[in-house]
C-alpha cells in the first residue's frame, strides 16, 4: 500500500487532499509547523498523525507531496532531494490524480469555495462523488465516479489541471502580487479553457467571461436573458431565496435556497447547469439546494445575545459587496456593521478606493490592522490610509473590542483572509452582551 506524507499538511487544500486519500484507505501523514489551524481538526479527527517538520520523517517508499508555500528551504524537501524521493507539488499531484474520475474543477475570482461546497452537495446525493473544498473540507469515496475540486487561479495553478468540466463563476483582477490587470487574469482563465474536455459552465452575466473560447461546448447562464440557464422572478423570504430558472426561455422548475444576495442564486444556477447536463434529476436538485448549509467561513452565522455575528473569508472589495448585501437582504430592519482586516499590502494599495466605496454600504465600520502575507515585504501602508477615505470609520483593536457592544441589535460583518477571527473570539470571551 502506498504511503503518503504531506509536507504542509495544515493548508486549506493539503488538509482537504489529505482527508480523501485517508478516506480511501491510503496510509496518510503530514508535517507542519506546530501554530494550530482549523484545517487541522478533521485531520485528527480521521486518526492522520500530525509532525513537526523534520528530515526523519521522509523515507523510502513514500509519495511526498508539498505544498506550493515549501521549496528546498524546508528540511524535509532538501531531504527528499537528498535521498532520490519525488517531491510532487500539491497542484502536480492533484492534476494526475483528478484523471482518475470524471472531474468538475470550480473555479473563478470569487464563489468558488461555496460553489465547489453547494456542487458537492447536491451531486453527492445523485452519484458516488469525492471532493475536495477550499476551506479544508475533504471527502473521499472509494468508487467514486466523479470528482469535484476548487481550482485556484493564484500564480496560475488551475494549469495543472485537465478537467472534464470547469464550472467558472467569474473574472475579475485580484492577487495584485502577481497578476499585472485584469487582461492577466483572463489571458490565465482562457489558457484554462483550452484545457476542459468536455464542457465549461460560465457566467454570462460576467463581461470578461463571455468572451473566452474553448473548443468544447460553452454554456452560459445568469440573470440576462440571452444565457441558456437564467433565472427568474426572484424574491426572498424568511426561507432563504426564491427563484425560477429557464432553460433556453423554457421553464425548468422553482428552487429555493438558504443564501441571500445575487451571487447566491448565481452560483446555484451554475450547478442546475451542470447537473442538467450531467442528467442529475431535478428532484435532488431541488432538494439539495434548499438543505444547502454552506461552507466554513462563507457568511458563517452566531448568535450572541441580541447580535448576530458574521464570519466571512470576503477580503476583495467584489465580496465585501456581496457579504454586506447578503446581511442587507437577510436582516433589513437591523443595523450592519462591518469589522474589515484588509489582507496584504499589495491587495490593500491596489483596491484602497473600492475598499473605501465598498464599506461605505455598512452603516458603520471598523478597520484592523493589515494582515501581510509572508512573501511581501512590510510597506509603508498604514490602515489609518484607508480609515480616512470612509467618514466615520473607527479602528479596532482587540483590547477594545467591547465598543462592539453599543451595536446592541446589529449584525456584526468579521470579514477578511487574515486572522480576523481572533476579533470575533476576543468579543465573544467579553461580550456578555445584554
Amino acid at each position: 500500500m502506498t504511503n503518503y506524507h504531506f509536507i504542509g499538511i495544515k493548508g486549506s487544500g493539503m488538509s482537504a487532499l489529505a482527508q480523501i486519500l485517508s478516506d480511501m484507505n491510503k496510509n496518510v501523514q503530514g508535517s507542519d509547523v506546530e501554530k494550530r489551524f482549523f484545517t487541522q481538526i478533521p485531520l485528527e479527527n480521521k486518526g492522520i498523525s500530525l509532525l513537526p517538520f523534520k528530515a526523519e520523517n521522509i523515507q523510502e517508499g513514500q509519495t511526498v507531496i508539498a505544498s506550493a508555500a515549501y521549496n528546498e528551504t524546508n528540511e524535509e524537501v532538501r531531504a527528499a532531494g537528498e535521498k532520490n524521493i519525488q517531491v510532487h507539488s500539491y497542484p502536480d499531484f492533484l492534476g494526475s490524480f483528478i484523471q482518475n474520475f470524471t472531474s468538475i474543477a470550480v473555479t473563478g475570482s470569487h464563489g468558488k469555495t461555496t460553489t465547489t461546497g453547494l456542487l458537492s452537495h447536491v451531486l453527492s446525493e445523485a452519484r458516488q462523488t469525492s471532493y475536495l473544498i477550499g476551506d479544508g473540507t475533504g471527502k473521499g469515496r472509494e468508487n467514486s465516479e466523479y470528482f469535484v475540486f476548487e481550482a485556484c487561479e493564484y500564480r496560475r495553478h488551475f494549469l495543472n489541471y485537465h478537467p472534464d468540466y470547469a464550472i467558472m463563476t467569474n473574472i475579475d483582477f485580484d492577487h495584485p502580487d502577481y497578476f499585472k490587470d485584469v487582461e492577466d487574469v483572463f489571458e490565465a482563465f482562457q489558457e484554462m479553457a483550452d484545457q476542459v474536455k468536455k464542457a465549461i459552465i460560465a457566467c454570462g452575466d460576467d463581461q470578461h467571461l463571455k468572451h473566452v473560447t474553448a473548443n468544447v461546448p460553452v454554456i452560459y447562464y445568469g440573470l440576462d436573458s440571452d444565457n441558456d440557464f437564467q433565472a427568474k422572478d426572484i424574491y426572498t423570504d424568511e426561507e432563504g431565496t426564491h427563484f425560477d430558472c429557464y432553460i433556453r426561455s423554457e421553464s425548468y422548475g422553482s428552487f429555493t435556497i438558504p443564501g441571500y444576495g445575487t451571487h447566491h442564486v448565481l452560483n446555484a444556477l451554475s450547478v442546475i447547469a451542470l447537473c442538467h447536463y450531467e442528467n442529475i434529476e431535478r428532484e435532488i436538485l431541488e432538494e439539495r439546494l434548499r438543505n444547502f448549509e454552506g461552507v466554513k467561513r462563507r457568511f458563517t452565522e452566531k448568535q450572541v445575545g441580541t447580535q448576530i455575528l458574521v464570519d466571512d473569508y470576503a477580503h476583495h472589495p467584489t465580496e465585501i459587496r456581496a457579504t454586506i448585501e447578503s446581511a442587507m437582504k437577510k436582516y433589513n430592519d437591523r443595523e450592519i456593521i462591518a469589522i474589515f482586516q484588509p489582507h496584504t499590502f499589495s491587495r490593500t494599495e491596489a483596491f484602497m478606493d473600492e475598499f473605501a466605496e465598498t464599506l461605505k454600504d455598512a452603516d458603520t465600520v471598523y478597520l484592523c490592522d493589515i494582515f501581510s502575507s509572508a512573501r511581501e515585504k512590510k510597506a509603508e501602508l498604514r490602515i489609518e490610509d484607508l480609515q480616512h477615505k470612509i467618514p466615520g470609520a473607527k479602528i479596532l483593536k482587540e483590547e477594545n473590542v467591547d465598543v462592539l457592544k453599543e451595536h446592541t441589535t446589529g449584525v456584526l460583518l468579521f470579514m477578511g483572509a487574515g486572522d480576523v477571527q481572533k476579533f470575533q473570539a476576543a468579543y465573544e470571551s467579553r461580550a456578555a452582551v445584554k
